[in-house]
C-alpha cells in the first residue's frame, strides 16, 4: 500500500514497554515487590501483557469456545490436529486463528499461552505422567476460555459439565470437577480476584452439592449448586438479576475503608477483596455473600392495587459519617441505610419513623419508580400483544400512567468507547431503576420500547456513538408508537457529530452521570430532518458491497473521503484489535489519508457522476474535484463543518423561507445549516489535502455547490460511498436522495463557562 511504513509498532509493543517502565518504577521504590516479575514468560504464568492481548483478541470476536469445539470433532476442518483428548502446538494455533478471528495472532503470544496450558496440565497432574511434548489437553483450555467469554453463567456452567462427561451419562467424579475449578481459579486470578477466598468457597460448594459422599455430581447438582454460589456466578458473569430482589454482584477494589454488610468485617486484600452489587451498592466479602444477605432493591409491585403508593428502598451502607434525614444526628459506619432511589439516609432505629413517602429525590424526573410498574395476573396476562416485557422469573411487567413526569428510556450501548460503554451501563442501573436501563447487545432497542409504548410523555437517552443513535432512531420508526419520544444522546466512543450538534459533545469523560442527566432535562426538543437513499444498480447482474443503510442522519459521501473510510474500515474488518483506542485510529486514518493524497485515486471525479436538485442540473465541469458530500448536520469526522459558518450579518439579510433548491454561489455565501429546513447541502471536496485542512482548522469549508430538497446522483464507475460513517464500494447506479421524516431530539443547554462532562 503506497505511503505504508515497513513496518508498524504493535501494541504488543507499548504494552511491553509499560511493563518494563512499570518493573522499573517498582525497582526503584521496592527491590523485593519485581521478584519474579519478568517480561520474557517462563510459561508457568501468563504475564499481564499476554492476558490483556488475550482479552482485547476476544473483545473483538464473535465466536464461542463451543462453536469452534465442533471443528476438532469428526467432520471438523481441524480435526486431524486432535490426538485423543489433546491438540498439538499447530492445532493449538488454528484454535486460536479460529476463536479469536484472527490471522495476525503474534507467536509470542501463542507460544506463551500454549506453554502455560502445558504447565497447567503439569502442575493439576501431579500424580500422573506430565503430558506429551507439543499437546494440551482441548477440554482445559476451552474451560478456561468460557470463563473469560460474555454469556448466562446456566450456559456456562452446562458447557463446562458436558465438556468433561466424557461418556455422556450426566456424572462427573471428584477428579473431573476439580480440573473444572483448577480452570476457573486460573482465569480468576487473572481477571484479578483474590483466588484465596474463593477456592474455599468452591470446595464448600462441591461438599454441599455431593450429599451422599459418592464422589460424583450429576449435572442438575452442578448447576443448582453454581446458581446458589454467589461468588462464582460474579466470576462467571452474571450481568441480569433472574428475580426481582436478587443482587447482581461484581467483584470490586475499594480504594477506602470498607465494611462488609453482613459480617460488618472490613474488606482487606491488595487485590479485588468484594463484592459489590451494580444495582444497590449493597457490599460484602465473598465469603458472606452465601449467607443470606438482605435482599436487593423491589424494582416493581406484584399487583394494582399496590400501584401509586410510594416506598423508600432502603439498603443497609456505609453512610460515611452522614447525618440521619430523620433525627439530623451523625449516622456511625454500618449503623444506617440509604435509600435507593431518593438518596435519604437515617439511622436504623430511625427507618420507621418520619415519612414513609418517597419522592425519588433529585433524579425524580428520570426515574421510573417501581411503584408505577406491575406485574399483569394471569387473566390479563392473554391479553398482551407481545413477549417482549417478560422478565426472567416469568412475570410481565406493565407501566401504568405516570402523571406530572417524563421518565427516561436509556438505551446502552456496552461495546461503545472501549470498555466505557460498560461502566455507563452498571451507574446508570444504580441512579436509575434497572427495568429502565437497557443493554442493546441484548435483543437490541425493541424490548425497551414495547415495555414503554403506552406512556405518554417520556424519553429517550442514547448512550454510545452515532451508529448507535441511528439504531435507535430506526428502531422508533419500525415500532409504531403513538407517541414518539424525544432522544438524547450521551457520547461514547470517536466521531460522535450528531452528539455536538446537539451540545451534548464529543465524548464521555467519566464525569458525574446525575449531572448529565440534569443536562437531559434541560434538554430543548428539536425537530430534525432525515433522508431516504434509494439505490438502483444500472447493471443488476454486477455485484457490489452491500449498501449499509437506507436512511441518512448525519451526512453521504462520494470520492476522496469515502475512499480514506473505506480502506481504514477494511483493514480494521481484518485487525480489529489494532483499532481499540482514539488515538491510534486517528493515526491510522492520517495515513491513508496520506496515501490516498499520492494515489488520487478519485482524481476527475465530475467526469464520472452526474447530480440533479429537484430535476435541476448541476454543472461541475468548471470544478477539479475529487469528493462529494452531502450533509444533513454541521459537523462530519469528529466536529469538522464542511459546510462552515456563515456571518451574522449575512444571515440576517435571509429572511424568507428558502426555495427548493438554491445553486447560486453568492446567495450560498448567505445560506446556512438547520437542522429541520427539510433542506440537505452538498459540498464539493477538491482532495484529500483540502480535507486535511479543513479537519484541522486551516481552511473552513468545502466548495458550496448546492441546498436543495432532492438530489439524483447518476454513476458510470464503481466508486467509493459512505453513509454516516460506513463505507462501501459501489457499483455504476442511480441513487435518489429525498426527504423522509424529522426525528424529535433534544438539544442541551448552550454550554457553560467550564463544562462537566463533554468538549465543545
Amino acid at each position: 500500500m503506497a505511503g505504508e511504513p515497513k513496518r508498524r509498532t504493535h501494541f504488543t509493543d507499548v504494552l511491553k514497554f509499560l511493563w518494563l517502565m512499570l518493573k522499573k518504577s517498582l525497582a526503584m521504590a521496592a527491590p523485593d515487590l519485581t521478584t519474579g516479575m519478568t517480561t520474557e514468560n517462563d510459561g508457568r504464568d501468563l504475564s499481564p501483557v499476554d492476558f490483556i492481548q488475550l482479552q482485547q483478541y476476544m473483545e473483538y470476536s464473535s465466536l464461542r469456545v463451543k462453536d469452534v469445539l465442533k471443528e476438532f470433532h469428526a467432520g471438523g476442518q481441524l480435526v486431524q490436529y486432535r490426538f485423543g483428548e489433546r491438540i498439538d502446538e499447530t492445532g493449538f494455533y488454528l484454535f486460536l486463528k479460529t476463536y479469536l478471528e484472527a490471522d495476525d495472532i503474534p507467536s509470542d503470544l501463542c507460544q506463551h499461552l500454549f506453554s502455560y496450558f502445558q504447565n497447567t496440565e503439569r502442575d493439576v497432574y501431579m500424580r500422573t505422567s506430565p503430558p506429551q511434548r507439543g499437546g494440551v489437553y482441548l477440554k482445559d483450555m476451552s474451560c478456561y476460555f468460557s470463563v473469560l467469554e460474555d454469556g448466562k453463567p446456566r450456559d456456562k456452567l452446562e458447557f463446562t459439565f458436558k465438556l468433561y462427561d466424557k461418556d455422556g451419562n450426566g456424572v462427573l467424579d471428584s477428579s473431573e470437577v476439580e480440573r473444572i475449578i483448577t480452570q476457573m481459579m486460573r482465569a480468576a486470578d487473572y481477571l484479578g480476584w483474590d483466588v484465596t477466598e474463593l477456592r474455599p468457597l468452591l470446595k464448600d460448594m462441591m461438599k454441599a452439592i455431593d450429599a451422599d459422599n459418592s464422589g460424583t455430581v450429576t449435572l442438575q447438582e452442578w448447576i443448582e449448586g453454581g446458581m446458589n454460589n454467589v461468588p462464582l456466578l460474579a466470576l462467571l458473569g452474571l450481568k441480569m438479576a433472574e428475580l426481582d430482589g436478587q443482587h447482581v454482584w461484581k467483584m470490586k477494589h475499594f480504594n477506602k475503608p470498607t465494611y462488609c454488610s453482613v459480617c460488618q468485617g472490613m474488606l482487606l486484600g491488595l487485590r479485588k477483596q468484594g463484592l459489590c452489587c451494580i444495582l444497590c451498592r449493597y457490599t460484602v466479602h465473598g465469603k458472606c455473600a452465601n449467607k443470606n444477605p438482605d435482599p436487593c432493591v423491589r424494582t416493581f409491585v406484584n399487583s394494582k392495587k399496590q400501584l401509586g403508593v410510594s416506598f423508600h428502598g432502603w439498603v443497609r451502607a456505609d453512610c460515611d459519617s452522614s447525618k440521619c434525614h430523620f433525627c439530623n444526628k451523625k449516622i456511625k459506619t454500618l449503623a444506617g441505610k440509604c435509600c435507593v432511589w431518593c438518596q435519604q439516609m437515617r439511622h436504623d432505629d430511625c427507618v420507621n419513623f418520619g415519612s414513609s413517602s418517597c419522592d425519588c429525590g433529585s433524579l425524580r424526573e428520570h426515574i421510573l419508580p417501581p411503584w408505577t410498574i406491575y406485574s399483569v395476573s394471569k387473566d390479563e396476562e392473554g391479553k398482551r400483544t407481545s413477549k417482549e416485557d417478560v422478565i426472567p422469573e416469568g412475570h410481565t411487567l406493565q407501566i401504568a400512567p405516570i402523571l406530572d413526569t417524563h421518565p427516561l428510556l436509556v438505551f446502552v450501548n456496552p461495546k461503545s468507547g472501549g470498555k466505557q460503554g460498560e461502566r455507563v451501563l452498571r451507574k446508570l442501573q444504580y441512579l436509575l431503576n434497572p427495568r429502565q436501563v437497557y443493554n442493546l447487545s441484548i435483543r437490541g432497542p425493541g424490548p425497551g420500547l414495547q415495555f414503554f409504548r403506552n406512556l405518554r410523555d417520556y424519553r429517550v437517552l442514547a448512550c454510545g456513538g452515532d451508529g448507535t443513535v441511528g439504531w435507535i432512531l430506526d428502531a422508533i420508526d419500525k415500532a409504531d408508537l403513538p407517541v414518539r419520544p424525544p432522544v438524547a444522546v450521551l457520547p461514547l466512543g470517536t466521531g460522535n457529530d450528531l452528539a455536538r450538534c446537539l451540545r451534548f459533545g464529543g465524548g464521555y469523560d467519566g464525569s458525574d452521570l446525575g449531572e448529565i442527566l440534569k443536562e437531559v432535562e434541560e434538554g430543548v426538543l428539536i425537530p430534525m430532518d432525515r433522508w431516504n437513499v434509494q439505490v438502483i444498480p444500472t447493471d443488476p447482474q454486477e455485484i457490489g458491497d452491500p449498501v449499509p443503510y437506507q436512511i441518512i442522519n448525519n451526512y453521504f459521501s462520494i470520492g476522496v473521503d469515502a475512499s480514506i473510510a473505506h480502506r481504514f474500515h477494511l483493514m480494521r474488518e481484518k485487525h480489529p484489535q489494532k483499532f481499540n483506542s482514539r488515538t491510534k485510529n486517528k493515526l491510522r486514518y492520517l495515513e491513508f489519508a496520506t496515501s490516498e493524497t499520492f494515489s488520487a485515486s478519485c482524481k476527475k471525479l465530475n467526469e464520472c457522476i452526474s447530480i440533479e436538485c429537484c430535476g435541476r442540473p448541476l454543472d461541475l465541469s468548471s470544478h477539479a474535484l475529487e469528493g462529494l458530500a452531502v450533509i444533513n448536520i454541521p459537523s462530519i469526522h469528529g466536529g469538522s463543518n464542511l459546510w462552515g459558518e456563515v456571518k451574522k450579518d449575512d444571515r440576517d439579510k435571509v429572511t424568507a423561507e428558502p426555495p427548493e433548491v438554491i445553486t447560486d454561489h453568492e446567495v450560498l455565501k448567505m445560506t446556512s445549516q438547520d437542522l429541520s429546513d427539510k433542506r440537505i447541502e452538498l459540498v464539493g471536496l477538491e482532495g484529500a489535502v483540502e480535507m486535511g485542512q479543513i479537519y484541522s482548522g486551516l481552511k473552513s469549508a468545502g466548495l458550496r455547490l448546492a441546498q436543495t430538497s432532492k438530489i439524483t446522483i447518476r454513476t458510470n464507475k464503481a466508486l467509493p460511498m459512505q453513509i454516516d460513517g460506513e463505507p462501501w464500494m459501489q457499483p455504476p447506479c442511480t441513487m435518489h436522495i429525498t426527504h423522509k421524516n424529522q426525528a424529535k431530539m433534544l438539544m442541551a443547554p448552550p454550554a457553560k463557562t467550564s463544562g462537566f462532562f463533554h468538549h465543545k
